[in-house]
Parts: structure tokens; C-alpha cells; sequence
């Protein structure tokens, strides 16, 4: 970070503050023109010794908008190239919380759209150093919410000499350095209840259980930050179950009233978007199609970012991460306890498969059997019907989705092919292919597209198509299940037809939660995963004698 950064910061002061930490966490009261981001991003790039990890969590009422940053920035070239970076992913700025990573996922800015206290008391997490960017003196109340973030020895940066909020800052715990009145640490005089512990982390060995989406995310979550991570699966090749489908749509769901499904959503598709850029070929695992969703008697509504996704393909990308060891064929019957407060994974005979500090069970409808916890799953099966595409046929230029979905080209098994889908049978366990789903994919295609239909349905009475089936996993309220049951046991798993959406959300809602990191949702929004909603958590799982 040059001398002259337009920040908050000053050169050379991170590097000094995060020396030998595994991750820093940063919190921002003013977003503004990003310059702030932009220079704690570009001194993580220069620093060798830099951490694994880096958060910036950012507050603003009214973003600008990407020219906006773009103009900000046009003033210092060693930033530049960073904003244009962000202004690519800078869409979409609803209130509420919005993920945009970078560096492979090390470089994490969370900017919270909203009113300042509003946006503090939604999060829940332990920062490293505070960037007060108001240009006036701060208020009692903003400075007791800060204060709640704060750490043991946090360092604050002001936008200007601390004056008439000094007896505000003491009060709160914060004190400011006498020889540079821009610069305070939080040191209160006494013990608040649950005081923050500092940044550094414990990581160590980590255990999934199920290599689909959801186990999948977990594991390149938990191995980017420092985690050795095995994945324990019943199958002989990752996505062996439901995430095996071959192709799948990501789309926000959109309501009215903007409601819980529709804000969960829009946070899930946003991370997995970035996903995909990241670490998939485009035209070949997925494509940003945008998607079309339709129902009878509604306006049809547009999702520019909407994208056909292989869920296979995301799933082995993930699993490619430094720091991953799939195992497959090894399905585990029965989770220890032990002493020392790891885990023992046993197969069916009683052997020890793996032993871990930390267990995340996401094998689906399986993880109920396994956790002994109540847990509400509920297996629903699905078929999906697909053929090559044949000359001459008149389809969409992009997927539509409603009432069933239909994808009208991707690359399977060397050509373009179409797919339609898909059924929705509760308590079925069969993967069998059946007609009667096939001539059901069809029904729901005539509704969603009759021109469409009527060009296959010659393929489906010939018997011309070709399907897959799986079984999903699904709650009572339909929403993810996600959070700790024992310590060190987690579960993520639920994601009902949703996993595209869901599965990355939470397991860096998961990997938050562990770390003490910014929460990618506001704090009632992830409250609303929390496994211990429909779980009678009895103690059932055998612990140490």
C-alpha cells in the first residue's frame, strides 16, 4: 500500500497488525467509494507474510454505483486494476448483505446495505481493526455497537482527531492513542460479558461425511482456511447422488413481499455465481445464461443472473482444493465421541474409517440414520427427461423456469442436448427410471412450453428420450438445516432441490460460525438455517465413558 493510499489506513500499518495471524477481519461504518477496501485488498497482495484470509466487512446506506468506484479509483493507478475487478461483481446491491470474493475465495468483502446501527446489530463477528469513516464525530450508540465486534486490543482508524467523542470512545471501551488522537485500541477497564477472543484460529483435521454439493462446499469452505479436510463418501465417484444430475438451473426465487425464501436466495445464487466463474469452464460446466421464470396467470420475470450449472462438475472442482483427500466407497454407520474431544467414523463392521477434531455430517436423507438427533428429513425423488437436440428444432435462447424447468442446450456426452424435469415424489427412495415420470416431464413442459412440447413429444412416444433420477433431501419447512449439534459435530444438509442455491451459503455460513469471521447473512436471516429449529437434540450419540 502506497504512502499516499487514499484511506483510512496507513502504509505499512497492516502488515504490522496481521504479522503471523491465519486470517484479519476488517469493519467498515462508511463504504463509500471502496477506497478503503481497495487499499487493505492491494497491501494483502504485497505482503508475503500476508494472512490466509481477509475479510472486510463494509456498511453503507446508498451504494454508488460501479461507475461511481470506477471514477474513484481512476486517480490511483495501483488501485485501479483492483476496482474494476469489484465493479465486475458489483450488481445487485439489495439492502442486506451482499458476498463479493476475490483471490480465490481469500479475499472476502461483505458490504452490508443499510443504516449503520440497523447493519451492525445484524452482524456477529470478532474484528481486527475498525475503520470509523464518518466524517463526524461517531454517536454513543454506533460506538456501543462497534464496541460489541470489538476484540481485546482491536485498533480503530478515525477519519479525524478524536475531540468532542472522546468521553463517548472511553465510555464504550476505547482508547485513544495521546500521540496520534486518528488512532484508538479497544482496552476497556473491565471485563465485558462474553469479551472476543483474538483473531487466531485453531484449524486442524476435518471429517465430511457425503461428497454431493453440500459436503463438496464444506470441504473447499473449510480447507481454504486452513482445514485438512477428508471426504468420506458411500459412493464410488464424487456427486454419486442427487448433485450427479446433469445439468441443473440456478435462478433466485422472487416474490412480492420479498420474502425469507427469496432473500436466502438471492444470497446463495450470488455465491455460487462466483463459484462457477472462478472454477468452471463456461459453455461447457455451466453458462450465465440468465433464466426466464414463467407461471399461468403471472408476468413472466427475467433473472439476468440466472445459469444452467453441471452440479457434478462444481462438486469435483471443489474437491480438487489443496487440502482435500476424497475417499470414496467408505460409507460411515456410526460417529464416536472421544475423550479428547475429537471423533471416531466407523463402517459397518465397526472399523475405524477416519478420526477428526471436527465431523460435518452432509450425506443427506443418510445424515439423520447417522446423527441420532431428530432431525425432520424426508427423501424426494426426482426423474429428469433429456435427448440430443435434433436439427431444426425452435427452442428459447436461454432456460425457463416455473411450474418445472427446461434447459434448451448443453454439452452431454459430445453434443447438445435439452433436459426437462422434474418430479417431486416425497418418501420415495427408488432411483429406477419410470415412464410414467417421463410422460410427467412432459405434462409439465406442454404447461410451462407448449411450442416446445409438441416439437418433443414425438422423442418421448418413441421412447427416444433418455432420463436420470435421484433422491433429494428435504426438511419439514423446506429450508437448509445447518449448524452444530455436538462439539465439533455439524451438520449441512436439507438442500431439497436447492443445492446449487444453497450449498455454498451455508457452508460459508458454517465456516463463519466456526472462525468468528462476518456472517454472509444478516444474523436473524441465518438464524432462520439453524439446525436447532427442528431438532429435538436428544444426546443419542455415543460420547466418551
Amino acid at each position: 500500500m502506497s504512502a499516499g493510499a487514499p484511506s483510512l489506513l496507513r502504509a505499512g500499518e497492516l502488515a504490522q497488525a496481521w504479522a503471523g495471524q491465519a486470517q484479519w477481519r476488517i469493519l467498515e461504518t462508511g463504504f463509500g467509494p471502496g477506497l478503503n477496501f481497495l487499499a487493505a485488498w492491494q497491501a494483502w497482495r504485497d505482503d508475503p507474510q500476508r494472512p490466509g484470509l481477509l475479510h472486510h466487512c463494509a456498511i453503507d446506506a446508498q451504494p454508488l454505483a460501479a461507475d461511481a468506484l470506477l471514477r474513484a479509483a481512476a486517480a490511483h493507478p495501483e488501485l485501479l486494476p483492483l476496482a474494476q475487478q469489484l465493479a465486475a461483481q458489483w450488481s445487485g446491491m439489495a439492502p442486506g448483505f451482499q458476498r463479493l470474493g476475490f483471490e480465490d475465495g481469500r479475499v472476502l468483502l461483505t458490504l452490508c446495505v443499510g443504516e449503520v446501527q440497523d447493519m451492525l446489530r445484524a452482524q456477529d463477528f470478532s474484528a481486527d481493526t475498525v475503520l470509523l469513516a464518518q466524517a463526524g464525530p461517531a454517536d454513543l450508540h454506533t460506538l456501543k455497537s462497534v464496541a460489541r465486534l470489538c476484540r481485546r486490543g482491536s485498533r480503530v482508524a478515525l477519519a479525524s482527531p478524536v475531540t468532542a467523542e472522546a468521553r463517548a470512545m472511553a465510555q464504550c471501551g476505547f482508547a485513544v492513542d495521546p500521540e496520534d488522537t486518528e488512532r484508538a485500541a479497544f482496552e476497556p477497564a473491565w471485563e465485558p460479558r462474553g469479551l472476543r477472543a483474538a483473531s487466531s484460529v485453531a484449524t486442524g483435521s476435518c471429517a465430511v461425511v457425503g461428497g454431493g454439493l453440500a459436503g463438496a462446499a464444506v470441504a473447499a469452505s473449510l480447507a481454504r482456511r486452513g482445514w485438512q479436510v477428508q471426504v468420506l463418501d458411500a459412493h464410488d465417484q464424487p456427486a454419486g447422488g442427487a448433485s450427479g444430475l446433469p445439468v441443473g438451473l440456478l435462478a433466485p426465487h422472487q416474490s412480492p413481499d420479498d420474502d425469507l425464501l427469496s432473500r436466502l436466495g438471492r444470497a446463495g445464487v450470488r455465491l455460487t455465481l462466483q463459484q462457477a466463474a472462478a472454477q468452471l469452464q463456461a459453455g461447457q460446466d455451466w453458462q450465465g445464461s440468465g433464466v426466464r421464470e414463467q407461471r399461468p396467470g403471472e408476468p413472466a420475470v427475467w433473472h439476468p443472473q440466472g445459469a444452467w450449472i453441471k452440479p457434478a462438475a462444481l462438486v469435483q472442482a471443489w474437491l480438487r482444493r489443496s487440502g482435500i483427500q476424497w475417499r470414496g466407497q467408505s460409507p460411515v454407520a456410526r460417529l464416536t465421541a472421544q475423550a479428547d474431544g475429537g471423533w471416531e467414523l466407523l463402517g459397518a463392521g465397526g472399523t475405524v474409517l477416519a478420526r477428526a477434531d471436527l465431523v460435518v455430517v452432509a450425506c443427506a436423507h443418510g445424515s439423520e440414520a447417522l446423527l441420532e438427533a431428530g432431525l425432520p428429513l424426508q427423501p424426494v425423488r426426482g426423474q429428469v427427461s433429456w435427448a440430443p437436440r435434433a436439427e431444426g428444432q425452435d427452442f428459447p435462447a436461454f432456460p425457463v423456469n416455473g411450474h418445472g424447468y427446461f434447459v434448451t442446450a448443453f454439452p452431454l456426452e459430445g453434443a447438445p442436448a435439452w433436459l426437462c424435469g422434474a418430479g417431486f415424489d416425497r418418501d420415495d427412495t427408488g432411483c429406477d427410471l419410470r415412464e410414467a415420470d417421463h410422460q410427467a416431464n412432459l405434462a409439465r413442459l406442454r404447461e410451462l412450453l407448449p411450442e416446445v412440447a409438441d416439437q418433443l413429444a414425438g422423442e418421448f412416444a418413441r421412447g427416444a428420450v433418455q432420463g436420470w433420477a435421484g433422491v433429494r433431501c428435504s426438511s419439514a419447512d423446506r429450508r437448509p438445516l445447518l449448524g452444530q449439534l455436538r462439539p465439533g459435530l455439524w451438520t449441512s444438509s436439507a438442500m431439497g432441490s436447492r443445492g446449487l442455491t444453497f450449498a455454498v451459503l451455508c457452508a460459508e455460513l458454517l465456516a463463519a460460525r466456526l472462525h468468528g469471521e462476518p456472517l454472509p447473512l444478516p444474523r436473524k436471516l441465518a438464524a432462520t438455517l439453524d439446525v436447532q429449529r427442528q431438532t429435538s437434540l436428544q444426546p443419542a450419540l455415543n460420547g466418551p465413558e
